[in-house]
């Protein structure tokens, strides 16, 4: 059983984070309550040295500014796992930003492991199992049990020796500087503000919709949303996604015809349906003018961009196997698209497509381009 300090004064956060000023490393975790609550928020922090671990309450400790200033000290490394969503939430909540940060994570995918999962990684390096109970709990319940309490805190206990190990192997292979790129890039991560645009295109299988039925599906969306808020819950609690596509896909005429909608029940036909019905005929009624249309991308390439993706997939095969490394992590994707779209010939050329790192450059930079140009010898 992990042991702990509970921290739920601003009181004793200053005394804790001033007793802390000489750390340099230090071991953060948080827990939120997305799947639970309309607007999520932040409802644990974790924080460990060496040496003792604390919860911070941010539900009673509303001033978290100790906090973010040590955090942003640049004596101060930061580790994280799978910190990218701790690093947008610190920021969205609290103004928090790192200084500099460590993910154990990014630096397990960088030495080739492939269970790189927090409870596996510590599982195999220390033996400990994880209680993963509480993963998906209401952490915005007060007061937080015993068996809350040490799930947490087992999140950053051991997270600095885990950085030992993890840092000691990446050292080996030589690859610090590709791995605190990384971690670079992700502490300057924010959350992104959905703003006023359109509920639909945060709906997975919304781009298949035609005009009219996308627009049935935003009205519906703006219900559901509307439910949501009015609830404190989660819209997909509320009613999944996936049956208001089958609601617009249909332009369901009444209710009746909504049975056998996957994700329709006969409680939510009672709660819901002639509020679902009204959504509907709203979306019917808009003007052709009025219409939503789902932003498309570039569609299908060119012959010719599409065969040099292909021969650059199969030239990144080869790295992936030499280096034991997903292909994923050696150049993504959508990194080749842009580089067979760009088909840059020069060094500088291939360092300004956007998104690619300084250490793929310098891993497969020459190599890549010098395969551009066999493929393409007239460019």
């Amino acid at each position: 059983m992990a042991q702990y300090s509970l921290i739920e004064t601003k009181e004793q956060l200053l005394q804790i984070c001033e007793s802390l000023q000489q750390e340099t490393e230090l071991a953060l975790d948080l827990e939120a309550d997305s799947l639970h609550h309309y607007q999520e928020k932040v409802c644990l922090l974790q924080l460990s040295n060496r040496t003792a671990t604390w919860l911070i309450d941010p539900l009673v400790v509303m001033d978290l500014e100790p906090l973010g200033r040590l955090l942003s000290r640049p004596e101060v490394l930061t580790v994280f796992h799978g910190g990218d969503y701790d690093i947008r939430s610190l920021h969205r909540d609290f103004g928090i930003t790192v200084a500099r940060m460590f993910d154990t994570m990014i630096a397990a995918q960088f030495v080739g492991i492939t269970e790189f999962g927090l409870a596996a990684l510590l599982r195999s390096h220390f033996g400990i199992e994880l209680d993963k109970r509480f993963q998906k709990a209401d952490w915005s319940r007060r007061p937080l049990t015993p068996e809350m309490a040490d799930y947490a805190a087992g999140d950053t206990t051991n997270l600095l020796e885990l950085a030992d190990l993890l840092r000691a192997k990446v050292t080996a292979l030589g690859r610090n500087e590709w791995v605190a790129e990384e971690c670079a890039l992700v502490a300057c991560n924010r959350a992104t503000d959905k703003g006023d645009s359109p509920l639909f295109l945060h709906c997975k299988g919304a781009g298949k919709l035609q005009r009219r039925n996308l627009g049935i599906l935003e009205e519906l969306l703006k219900f559901r949303d509307g439910q949501a808020r009015k609830l404190d819950r989660p819209a997909f609690k509320v009613i999944a996604a996936e049956a208001l596509l089958g609601i617009a896909e249909k332009q369901i005429q009444t209710v009746r015809d909504m049975n056998g909608i996957v994700g329709i029940t006969p409680r939510l036909l009672d709660r819901y349906g002639l509020e679902l019905l009204a959504a509907v005929q709203r979306g019917l009624e808009l003007p052709q003018e009025e219409l939503p249309s789902f932003p498309r991308g570039k569609g299908e390439p060119n012959p010719g961009i599409k065969a040099r993706i292909a021969a650059l997939k199969q030239w990144r095969e080869g790295y992936s196997r030499q280096l034991e490394l997903t292909t994923g992590l050696i150049a993504p994707n959508w990194l080749l698209e842009r580089i067979a779209e760009q088909s840059p010939v020069t060094e500088s050329a291939l360092a300004a497509i956007p998104g690619i790192r300084c250490w793929q450059a310098g891993l497969w930079g020459k190599d890549l381009l010098m395969h551009l140009a066999k493929e393409n010898p007239t460019t």
